[in-house]
């Protein structure tokens, strides 16, 4: 393969070659960079042009399981449905590219990234994205800026930039950013969770964590969120953009020489009727207004539309379905202008807000008694009910990426169902759409950061029942308190919020909790979510073309605002919770002196299953540091596990006995079985007194012999390993 394009880049090299490979597409770019290998290609049709206001772009980003030398799974031994990474790159892709196309832009157009051969070290993402963008700059589309990305990452408190993945594994910080050459386009952020060694003087001994005698000290394993404060991360975001900016001045230059000649492409015409516009502005502003009013989409959508029979009725020369159209826009461009107007100028939302105002919130958690946790989260009309089921390592979620050697499991997982009805809509509920899985993965990565499972497997499904904006955001709040409502230990609170911006040539407005209306009219949607002190995820997508930092902190800063209000919220329902203590399962987490283990195991595992049995509880013992784990299907059963183990740690210590053949001993029958009975000696140790030795005539049934607790005399007959073959003393 000859390459065209070399680039040294921060931690990473580059190399392009176009025009030797896919040569009828519109434009192509094989990328080269380790050992990944990617293609990317653009095909548009040049013979339709779509007439609807929206560009019809797709995105596709496809991995090849031969790239990474597998065979893929499941029945049928080829690539199917895609996964949730190959339909996540595709967004990301998607948002990052979209901006670029004009306006006016119809002609559906089709972006292919094919992995071909794969470097466990390369950020596909990023790469994924560079390769689609140097595949639009080369085409022959009149397009003729570059789009880049470049991930940060947090590492010993460091910076790195276009960090690999071993790298990113060791992170704290996840910061993920795409643009132009001086433009922002794109922001993803989230923080990584990690545990925490803190070392604590003790001034007497302890029974119970890990201690150091000879130090006087406890060594206590916390789980931090490492969230982010809002002035360290414009620092980051602010060393991450000037090196996408310098980034895409180089590739623009190395890419310029591989450029095709342009071909004229038909524009759609959307030209307003501006004799409409000034109709509806000069006659119908109450209408407009009305209309606004009405929150629910379904509802305003009804208003706009009762207000374009009645304009016909006055003007009855626009009776037509081509004028109608026309009428359409222009109500929905009056509609439009109202809006950013009253923000802009006013200060007053559409529904009488004020710009940094939270709509109502209400909360009820465990509003499902058979499901294990659950919240009913409402904000404004937006509301979505958060169900928690927990469930053990089984439970986790398989899952194969060509990064990593094996398979992977996943024990934390958010689902999110926007179904049409929450919007008013007469639409069937089908397969998982690509929104949904954007937002379910924003939520994931919001709540991540500040659980501690360890070992646990929790699913998170959030149903969205309505809709006026913010749902992702609600997913998050309604995901913390349904945590807790599942008495899950979390590291920090966590909310979310949605921002919003109206801006023109002079003035903008920064907007908190933004409504559907604000969303589809605004300049902006930015999700940040987090503690009170800090972010731990963000999404950000620019609708106006750039935003700059100052901007950028001051939308932070109000979110941290309208954030921490939403917190107070959400702790006076957190004080109120009533567990679903009859289906809650539950766990405990406490340490004890390792050298105790031998004794809450028992002979041959003899006292860990009795316990098991008796309090149907599972036990998991770290032998080395002493770790252990109940867990349940009540917090009663976990309890007294609990309970029975410091027992047995707390108890008088039996001298141990040097048992000898041939001694006799007084015993106690523990268990009877067919074959015998097994009887505990003096010191607690078993032995086991066979059906041939209880008598010298035949026994048929031991039981008619021996019962449980009988105390009887055994004799010393021989030793087995560790095993203690006893007989009838005289």
């Amino acid at each position: 393969m000859k390459y065209d394009v070399k680039l040294e880049l921060e931690n990473r090299t580059e190399e392009y070659s176009f025009g030797d490979v896919a040569k009828q597409a519109n434009g192509s770019a094989w990328l080269r960079s380790g050992k990944t290998v990617i293609l990317a290609t653009v095909v548009i049709d040049e013979t339709e042009v779509v007439k609807d206001d929206f560009l019809p772009l797709t995105v596709q980003y496809i991995e090849k399981s031969y790239a990474a030398g597998k065979i893929p799974g499941g029945f049928f031994k080829r690539e199917t449905k895609p996964s949730d990474f190959e339909t996540l790159t595709s967004r990301i892709v998607d948002r990052s590219l979209r901006p670029l196309f004009p306006k006016g832009f119809g002609h559906p157009t089709q972006i292919t990234i094919m992995v071909f051969s794969v470097d466990s070290d390369s950020d596909l993402q990023v790469l994924a994205l560079n390769a689609a963008s140097a595949a639009l700059f080369v085409s022959d589309i009149d397009i003729n800026r570059n789009v880049s990305a470049v991930r940060a990452a947090k590492i010993d408190g460091e910076i790195v930039l276009n960090p690999t993945l071993t790298q990113l594994k060791n992170s704290t910080l996840d910061l993920y950013l795409s643009g132009t050459k001086d433009e922002l386009l794109m922001i993803e952020m989230r923080s990584i969770g990690s545990e925490k060694v803190d070392v604590q003087e003790i001034p007497e001994p302890m029974l119970d964590p890990i201690m150091d005698p000879s130090l006087g000290t406890v060594m206590l394993d916390r789980h931090v969120s490492n969230a982010m404060a809002e002035d360290e991360l414009i620092e980051v975001l602010d060393k991450t953009q000037k090196l996408l900016f310098a980034s895409n001045v180089e590739y623009e230059v190395a890419f310029g020489p591989s450029q095709k000649e342009i071909k004229p492409l038909e524009l759609k015409a959307h030209c307003l009727n501006q004799e409409m516009v000034s109709f509806v502005q000069e006659n119908y502003a109450s209408e407009i207004k009305h209309a606004l009013a009405q929150m629910a989409k379904s509802e305003r959508s009804t208003a706009l539309r009762e207000l374009r029979k009645k304009i016909i009725q006055a003007k009855q020369e626009w009776a037509d379905v081509e004028l109608e159209w026309e009428l359409k826009d222009a109500i929905e461009f009056a509609k439009r202008e109202f809006v950013r107007a009253q923000i802009l100028k006013d200060k007053v939302r559409a529904d009488g807000r004020a710009l940094t105002e939270v709509r109502p919130i209400s909360i009820d958690t465990n509003v499902l008694p058979a499901a294990h946790s659950s919240c009913l989260f409402t904000r404004g009309q937006t509301q979505a009910l958060v169900v928690l089921t927990m469930g053990g390592p089984k439970d986790a979620q398989m899952f194969e990426t060509l990064t990593d050697q094996g398979t992977q499991n996943e024990n934390f997982m958010v689902h999110y169902n926007f179904p049409g009805f929450s919007v008013g809509e007469a639409s069937p509920i089908m397969g998982t759409k690509r929104r949904e899985l954007g937002h379910g993965n924003l939520a994931k990565r919001a709540l991540e950061a500040v659980v501690n499972l360890d070992g646990q497997t929790v699913r998170l499904v959030s149903e969205i029942l309505e809709s006026n904006g913010s749902s992702s955001m609600a997913t998050v709040c309604g995901g913390y308190l349904a945590l807790c409502a599942a008495d899950i230990e979390t590291s920090d609170t966590i909310a979310g919020i949605a921002m919003g911006m109206v801006s023109d040539d002079k003035d903008y407005a920064i907007l908190s909790d933004i409504m559907g209306l604000e969303d589809h009219d605004g300049d902006m949607d930015f999700k940040v979510t987090g503690s009170k002190d800090g972010i731990t995820a963000m999404q950000m997508d620019i609708k106006l073309g750039g935003i700059s930092l100052d901007v950028l902190k001051e939308a932070l800063y109000q979110a941290k605002q309208g954030r921490s209000h939403i917190i107070d919220i959400m702790l006076e329902a957190k004080s109120q919770i009533k567990f679903n203590d009859g289906v809650l399962p539950s766990t405990d987490l406490f340490h004890i002196d390792p050298g105790f283990i031998g004794e809450i195991i028992g002979q041959a595992g003899k006292t860990i299953r009795e316990m098991i049995e008796k309090f149907e509880v599972a036990i998991d013992i770290d032998k080395k540091d002493g770790k252990v784990k109940i867990t349940g299907k009540n917090k009663e059963g976990v309890k007294n596990a609990k309970d029975h183990i410091h027992s047995i740690i707390n108890a008088p210590k039996k001298e141990k006995v040097k048992y000898e053949v041939g001694q006799s001993y007084e015993g106690v029958v523990k268990r009877i079985v067919d074959f015998g009975a097994f009887v505990e000696l003096p010191d607690g140790t078993d032995g086991l007194l066979h059906i041939s030795k209880i008598s010298k005539e035949r026994v048929d049934n031991i039981k008619d012999v021996l019962h449980e607790g009988q105390k009887i005399k055994v004799e010393i007959l021989e030793f087995k390993g560790n095993k203690i073959s006893l007989g009838m003393a005289e």
